[in-house]
């Protein structure tokens, strides 16, 4: 039996409205997130070109390595004096949770479509973790880097990546704002140190453990001895 014709389909229209509203909404966060990604790399390629020409005019023979590698289009290393930084940017776009502070703002309540971000993570591991292919070493999150529809910015970090960068909507990610960042995250890993793990943490070890190659022992080393990201602690 024949369907009889709709006069209207309006509701199917709402729906394509709404695929097309917040689809285009995402593409144009993610645009804006590659873009500063973009910028971040553009600036730690132009610090390491900065560093050769310094440790030039100082002639040193045997300077720290400060070397970027690009991994792809989403992820970059920077590795100097032992550390390795890495930058990575999700490719998902994603919203505050309702109780987030930034959804309590009237940025954000003047127009929640600016709630919507893509983020940059920025991660700190021990250098010799990757070199050596130590897959039980941790990592730590020290800041993630928040980009909206306007390229306002915001940061959740440690010390200097929290305190400097936490007013969103008032600022969008530049050359100048991407530098500081990068200069942000690398002082603060300097000043990050590697600290001793706890004695009855490490006093046993397995035989299996000590045939394998020193340089591959799966003995934990991280510098909190922990992957996580959390609000600053005392002392950290």
């Amino acid at each position: 039996m024949a369907t009889e014709p709709r006069d209207e389909v309006s509701n199917e229209y709402g729906l394509f409205d709404e695929i097309i509203g917040k689809g285009g909404l995402k593409q144009l966060v993610y645009g804006n997130t590659l873009e500063s990604m973009a910028l971040i790399k553009e600036t730690i390629e132009q610090l390491v070109e900065d560093y050769k020409t310094y440790c030039a005019k100082k002639k040193l023979e045997n300077p720290i390595p400060f070397e970027a590698v690009a991994k792809s289009d989403f992820q970059l290393e920077l590795k100097f004096a032992g550390d390795l930084l890495l930058f990575n940017m999700h490719t998902n776009v994603f919203e505050f949770p309702r109780m987030h502070q930034v959804m309590h703002t009237s940025y954000v309540k003047e127009d929640k479509e600016r709630s919507y971000c893509g983020i940059i993570n920025i991660y700190n591991f021990l250098a010799d973790s990757f070199k050596y292919n130590r897959v039980n070493d941790s990592g730590y999150l020290i800041g993630r880097v928040f980009v909206n529809k306007d390229k306002h910015y915001f940061i959740e970090g440690k010390r200097e990546l929290g305190f400097l960068f936490n007013n969103f909507g008032k600022y969008t990610l530049g050359k100048a704002e991407a530098r500081t960042i990068v200069e942000a995250a690398i002082a603060y890993t300097i000043h990050f140190d590697l600290l001793t793990p706890p004695y009855e943490q490490v006093k046993e070890v397995r035989v299996s453990e000590m045939k394998s190659a020193m340089d591959a022992i799966s003995l934990k080393t991280g510098k909190r001895l922990g992957f996580k990201f959390q609000a600053d602690l005392k002392g950290e």
